[in-house]
């Protein structure tokens, strides 16, 4: 596990400016994108804090955050770090694994997770769910994208600059199927073709909610 992280760690520190350059302001062609998050900030807000997984430079932990959702960040990436707290001085944002939230039990009244889920394997995901399940309240919600499809695809080259990244596609179903076993209620699950500027795969957008009763979740309620 080791390797794996710190090959995507030092991919993304590689390309953290051009990466900031192009995507810390894509929400402003990003319609579909602003409205999920606008539903998902009425949700949230007033609830408690709410945590962005996998945050990069922090651009929608900014979007929720001006909604007066009370944001922070995490990512594996110590550059992006650098860079989030430089463009959100007000948010929080710390270095962490989604495998190992170092947050405690129940604590998260939100989480969303924009693409990230997508850069572990496979078999790693249920467990990552799981841990977004353990540190979110009864009744906290879950916003997670990736893009749909059969299969993984890898990168070597980004930017011009070479990286090692590898990127798991996800179908409606394997997802919910994931998240439900982790113990969330997918509230539902909705999906987009890319825009013109984005790499061309089917965005997908999932919904979900830990229960606020012992008996329909799994076990895992503190």
């Amino acid at each position: 596990m080791t390797e794996e992280r710190s090959e995507i760690e030092a991919s993304y520190d590689r390309v953290v400016s051009h990466f900031v350059g192009e995507f810390f302001d894509e929400l402003q062609r990003k319609p579909f994108d602003r409205e999920l998050l606008d539903q998902f900030a009425e949700m949230v807000r007033g609830r408690g804090q709410v945590c962005e997984i996998g945050c990069g430079p922090g651009q929608i932990a900014r979007y929720l955050q001006d909604r007066q959702a009370n944001m922070c960040g995490i990512d594996l990436s110590e550059e992006m770090i650098k860079w989030a707290r430089r463009l959100n001085p007000d948010i929080s944002f710390q270095r962490g694994d989604m495998r190992a939230l170092e947050i405690p039990d129940s604590s998260l009244a939100g989480i969303v997770c924009f693409y990230a889920i997508i850069h572990l394997k496979r078999k790693d995901v249920p467990h990552a769910l799981s841990e977004m399940h353990r540190v979110l309240k009864p009744g906290g919600r879950l916003l997670l994208s990736f893009h749909g499809g059969e299969g993984e695809l890898h990168r070597e080259r980004w930017y011009d600059l070479p990286v090692s990244i590898d990127i798991c596609l996800f179908e409606r179903d394997e997802m919910a199927g994931y998240l439900e076993a982790a113990g969330f209620e997918v509230e539902r699950i909705v999906d987009r073709e890319p825009y013109e500027f984005e790499y061309p795969t089917r965005r997908v957008y999932a919904f979900g909610r830990k229960p606020t009763s012992l008996s329909r979740g799994n076990g895992n309620e503190r």
